[in-house]
């Protein structure tokens, strides 16, 4: 039952993030500008796997378990392209992200509150 908590709560962060992305996009564009130094990038696929674990060590004990799992394999397949990939051809792609202008922002913004309801919902 903690566990569900555990992605009820994720699902509330996500929500608040897609809220405070849709009010302020320029705060996708600074989290993109940080990533992108370095091998920082490495960490987002670390974030990834930690919360590919937890979507599918939870999934059994949820409403909806098809769900989580799905969130959990997105989670998963989001972290491996990040290593596969590499840093450099991540930075090419989140240089031509941080070129779109507010609307892609926003409708990303709307995209991780819309996956951060359906989280709470599902859990």
């Amino acid at each position: 039952m903690r566990i569900v908590m555990v992605i009820k709560s994720l699902g509330m962060l996500f929500t608040l993030m897609g809220i405070a992305y849709f009010l302020r996009p320029d705060i996708i564009k600074k989290l993109m500008g940080f990533f992108k130094k370095g091998k920082r990038i490495y960490l987002a696929g670390l974030l990834r796997f930690a919360l590919a674990i937890v979507f599918l060590i939870a999934a059994r004990e949820c409403g909806y378990p098809w769900i989580i799992i799905a969130s959990g394999l997105i989670f998963l397949a989001g972290g491996l392209l990040i290593f596969l990939l590499g840093p450099e051809k991540i930075r090419r792609i989140l240089d031509w992200y941080q070129d779109q202008p507010a609307l892609i922002f926003r409708i990303i913004a709307l995209i991780v509150l819309t996956f951060g309801i359906i989280i709470i919902l599902s859990a």
